[in-house]
């Protein structure tokens, strides 16, 4: 069974384009430092060269994962979800129970979640004690932090 990675068609097209970005100018920048070392003469003492093949290999890494993710992502149309209860992509405003503090996150996979856009990946702590839940419903979730308490306020599909 193949690991899918459900993004918004935003979140296609940006990793997307980092792949693209990756493929050519990175590739070009490092065969341009590994051409620069190894013009500095004896390679089995450069540290330069060895840094740059280093660099390569993790640059190589890092276009094979794209590639990965790509060739096993699933786009998802936003308009087509249920806001009925929490999934992938919903919207999710929740109260903290204790300090009554509300905020809202969007759920979204590993790939897409960035913190300061509030967006947290549905296999972190929070994102996937909320998976399921209903407008209304109290949910105790294990951080890193300890237990906390939160009721979910609203769920909504979209930006």
């Amino acid at each position: 069974m193949a690991n899918y990675t459900y993004l918004t068609k935003g979140g296609y097209e940006k990793l997307k384009a980092e792949l693209d970005e990756l493929k050519t100018t990175g590739r070009q920048e490092a065969a341009r430092a590994i051409a620069e070392a190894r013009s500095q003469g004896d390679l089995s003492e450069n540290a330069e060269y060895d840094a740059a093949k280093d660099a390569q290999g993790m640059l190589e890494m890092k276009i094979s994962e794209l590639e990965t993710v790509l060739s096993n992502a699933r786009v998802l149309d936003e308009s087509q979800l249920d806001d009925s209860k929490v999934a992938i992509l919903s919207n999710v405003t929740i109260k903290n129970i204790k300090t009554g503090k509300e905020i809202t996150y969007k759920l979204v996979s590993e790939t897409e979640a960035d913190t300061k856009e509030r967006k947290i990946s549905v296999s972190s702590p929070i994102g996937a004690g909320l998976l399921g839940k209903v407008k209304g419903d109290k949910v105790k979730i294990e951080t890193p932090g300890g237990i906390l308490e939160f009721q979910v306020v609203n769920i909504t599909i979209g930006d």
